[in-house]
């Protein structure tokens, strides 16, 4: 499948990316596969896509477009028959742009109303977490983009950063005590800290331009979005220590992790138990 979306007028690209994202589920036993939610498509924003191609085997029975309650475009899929394996191949070709500066004089602190994006400042905060933020946000003078800059950096030269191949992001208040985690996990200690100030923030998965990680190898990438009235949505990258720009590319975000998930899907089988593998790749290439 390949399709098109133009940003609009006025649209200058920055960087071209050249995307081949490869899945591939292994059962020891033939499965019934369930219906599957692929978020592979960029979301719109300072993006352009110029090619996309998506190949699913085994063959679907339906397959179409949506778009989920946080905004992101998903791929439902449907299968009929069994399999013993499950392969999902996204390529795609899109050029990025720089966003506009964000507003600046914002400050932290200033009660919110009730609307849509209280679901995005929700959170039981760790007091571990709010003394760190409180931290931060004094030494910020209690400017927004201060506060989140500054952040940013300290997250990138207090917490070790590494890889961790498996599992859910860590608690907020595990990776501060740990002093070391994945994107994943310092995004969520980020968002903790950012609610715990009264701000709306969300994860975000996709990926980056850089090559900056311990073997060498492309992965998908985490960070997060913060809500700044005037500007929208705007995204810190604790990881790398920078802000975002046009070297991300957002495929999904919400408020939670769990809702990001790039496959998600079940599957039936008959018997005891199964047992299942993942074994993926992520080539990026930019101009």
């Amino acid at each position: 499948m390949l399709g098109t979306r133009a940003v609009g007028l006025g649209y200058n690209a920055c960087v071209r990316f050249h995307i081949e994202h490869h899945s591939l589920y292994r059962y020891d036993v033939p499965v019934q596969l369930g219906e599957h939610v692929l978020r592979l498509t960029p979301r719109p924003g300072f993006v352009r896509v110029l090619a996309r191609q998506l190949e699913v085997f085994p063959d679907t029975s339906t397959r179409y477009e949506a778009l989920d309650g946080y905004g992101n475009p998903i791929t439902r899929v449907a299968f009929q028959g069994s399999t013993r394996e499950l392969r999902v191949l996204s390529r795609l070709e899109l050029e990025t742009e720089v966003p506009p500066a964000p507003s600046h004089g914002l400050a932290l602190g200033v009660e919110q109303p009730a609307d849509e994006l209280g679901l995005y400042r929700a959170g039981a905060f760790h007091p571990a977490v709010q003394q760190f933020a409180s931290g931060v946000a004094a030494e910020a003078q209690y400017e927004v983009l201060r506060f989140l800059d500054h952040l940013t950096q300290t997250l990138y030269s207090r917490i070790d950063r590494g890889l961790r191949p498996s599992g859910d992001a860590r608690a907020a208040h595990e990776t501060l005590a740990l002093g070391s985690g994945a994107c994943r996990d310092l995004t969520v200690l980020f968002l903790e800290v950012c609610r715990s100030q009264r701000l709306a923030a969300r994860f975000v998965s996709g990926y980056q331009a850089q090559a900056q990680t311990p073997d060498g190898q492309r992965h998908l990438h985490a960070w997060a979005e913060v809500y700044l009235p005037g500007s929208g949505w705007r995204g810190w990258d604790p990881m790398h220590g920078v802000r975002v720009s046009d070297g991300h590319v957002a495929l999904c975000s919400a408020p939670q992790q769990a809702d990001t998930m790039p496959i998600e899907g079940g599957f039936y089988f008959q018997g005891a138990t199964v047992n299942s593998t993942l074994d993926h790749s992520v080539r990026i290439r930019t101009e």
